[in-house]
């Protein structure tokens, strides 16, 4: 509960004191989880969805909305927003970190879109890594078995001059296909080689200046003679400066490009251009403000196979500006944010997603939060575009969203939380009926709701040992508005479950032996046309440490059944297999 969160508000504060349902993964959490890969970690916050499709791709969500193109939630690696104008969701099989320089993953589940901006409706993944200073030295890890079948890690840090300090490091991943209902091999081995660094200068006690970048190949075979090829790097810079201990300031720029072919389908050549500026000062002593404004363009070379688009080329500019005042009604008990951010895009114009938030500090062990925000996810290519859907007239979709929580630590060996949603959606995504030539258009035909509970609790009943558990309950209901003629019943927009269930325990034996265990159970999609059965799943990793610098572990991934299921058609779909490999790392 004392846990430093910085994604809320974009300033620090303590996760007890949050009026937001976040929960945070640490680095420590993911050493000891055994992932090898970005959203393997995402499955320790039980706030999201984390369906895998296929050995590379993945349906990531929060608060319902789940599918392969979910377009509801934003990512950010280090300050920079992954997702993609495409279809305004993410690629997972090209968003990953070195997972040991992780310093901790920040997960929102409920809009975010009065500081991040549009697209972060349903939730915020903020990835934050080490600084360089506190990665220095020398780190190596490989290993390999049946699904994984041979990784390997390196990094090196170091001082490069006073108060410069440098990082580099390099990854490679092999990963084995995965079979079809029936038990053939599905033919996708999927392969991902990638590499960056990262500089850091403390040009005095109140400046720092950052660098760091990226690039990364992944292969994926076809049956015919070319691969599925994705290429990309980026490259970051950012200047913060401490004025004082109540005000401070940030500058921060990147450049990022993706080059991704898909024989046959399309070949797509992005370039994203990105400024942002915050400053945060205290005004007075009861406020707390947060402002910043930004701009972001984007540079899309679009050839078409069997997708096309209505325009190959395109230059899309966004303009932003938020600003947030957070006061102390009661110095110490009672505080109310009030925010909203403005933006102005080429195809929807202006945006304004405004937030009221409230936290009431019961007592020191005890806290309470509400909120309702509004936020928009805005038009993608894929919605304005498609030659076989144009959609030239596709608006914004929009969310109003009414949330409450409570936050307790009754002993200081448990924590529990629990958040209540309700999202009221409007203007989603249809596919309607017209006349020929064009029988279809996308519009915004539909409107639905999600609602639940998000329970989260951490408990250590002894020393070296942790249990946390987390439980969400949710519905997610879309129906076609009057006048639509969408038939879909929002089959294309969603497949989520009602329950989700986690429970993970880390234990310390003797010797310097780790033992941690994660059992997930996951009920059913509710998909309109085609419900994926639920599933339960067990993963185990066993790790010794004969010296402080070295680690053996093995580590075993959905050990309940051979295969089980997780997204997609029974005709296509493929089935996620049980697996076993092992590690060793070495640091110095």
């Amino acid at each position: 509960m004392n846990l430093e969160v910085t994604s809320v508000s974009r300033r620090p504060e303590k996760l007890s004191q949050t009026a937001s349902a976040i929960q945070v993964i640490t680095g420590e959490d993911i050493r000891r989880s055994g992932a090898t890969r970005l959203p393997e970690a995402l499955r320790l916050a039980s706030n999201l969805a984390v369906d895998q499709l296929d050995a590379s791709q993945w349906a990531i969500s929060a608060r319902g909305f789940n599918s392969p193109l979910a377009n509801k939630l934003l990512v950010l690696i280090d300050g920079r927003t992954v997702y993609s104008p495409l279809f305004a969701g993410v690629f997972w099989d090209v968003q990953d970190v070195l997972l040991e320089d992780v310093e901790r993953i920040e997960v929102i589940s409920g809009p975010g879109g009065t500081l991040w901006g549009a697209n972060a409706v349903n939730g915020v993944i903020n990835i934050i890594t080490k600084s360089a200073k506190a990665s220095q030295g020398a780190f190596l890890g490989a290993g390999g078995g049946t699904e994984v079948r041979a990784f390997g890690r390196a990094r090196y840090g170091g001082a490069l001059a006073s108060n410069l300090y440098g990082r580099a490091y390099g990854k490679y991943s092999d990963y084995d296909g995965k079979v079809l209902a029936d038990g053939r091999d599905a033919n996708n081995d999927w392969h991902m080689g990638q590499g960056g660094g990262r500089l850091d200068w403390e040009a005095s006690e109140a400046t720092l200046f950052t660098l760091q970048g990226d690039l990364y190949e992944n292969r994926l075979p076809l049956a015919g003679p070319d691969d599925i090829v994705t290429r990309g790097a980026n490259v970051m810079g950012r200047w913060s400066h401490t004025l004082s201990e109540a005000s401070h300031v940030k500058l921060q720029g990147y450049v990022d490009r993706m080059h991704r072919n898909i024989p046959g389908q399309y070949d797509d050549v992005l370039y994203t251009y990105d400024l942002d500026f915050q400053h945060r000062f205290a005004l007075g002593a009861r406020h707390a403000v947060v402002w910043g404004t930004g701009y972001r363009r984007v540079a899309d070379n679009f050839a078409p196979g069997a997708l096309a688009l209505v325009s190959r080329r395109v230059s899309l500019e966004t303009f932003s500006a938020f600003v947030q005042d957070e006061m102390a009604l009661s110095r110490d008990r009672l505080h109310l944010t009030l925010g909203t951010k403005v933006e102005h895009n080429d195809y929807t114009g202006l945006e304004v997603q405004p937030h009221v938030r409230l936290v009431w500090l019961w007592s020191q062990q005890q806290t309470l939060w509400a909120a309702v925000s509004r936020a928009v996810r805005t038009p993608s290519r894929l919605d304005r575009d498609l030659v076989v859907l144009p959609g030239r007239d596709f608006d914004s979709e929009k969310l109003l969203a009414y949330e409450g929580g409570y936050r307790a630590q009754p002993h200081e060996q448990l924590a529990v939380s629990l958040a209540v949603f309700y999202h009221d959606y409007d203007d989603l995504r249809s596919v309607e009926q017209v006349d020929p030539p064009v029988p279809f258009v996308v519009g915004n035909g539909q409107a639905g709701a999600s609602y639940g509970a998000e329970l989260w609790g951490d408990y250590r009943p002894a020393q070296g040992w942790r249990l946390r558990a987390g439980y969400t309950a949710m519905r997610v209901d879309i129906r076609a508005k009057p006048g639509s003629t969408d038939r879909t019943s929002g089959a294309s927009e969603a497949a989520d479950s009602d329950h989700n269930f986690s429970v993970r325990s880390s234990l310390d034996l003797p010797a310097q032996v780790e033992f941690d265990t994660m059992f997930r159970y996951v009920s059913r999609l509710r998909h309109p046309s085609v419900p994926v059965p639920g599933y339960a799943e067990l993963d185990i990793r066993l790790a010794w440490r004969p010296t402080p610098t070295l680690e053996f572990s093995v580590v075993g991934q959905n050990l309940l059944h051979a295969r089980h299921a997780e997204f997609g058609d029974p005709g296509t779909r493929q089935e996620i297999e049980r697996g076993v490999y092992g590690k060793v790392t070495w640091r110095r």
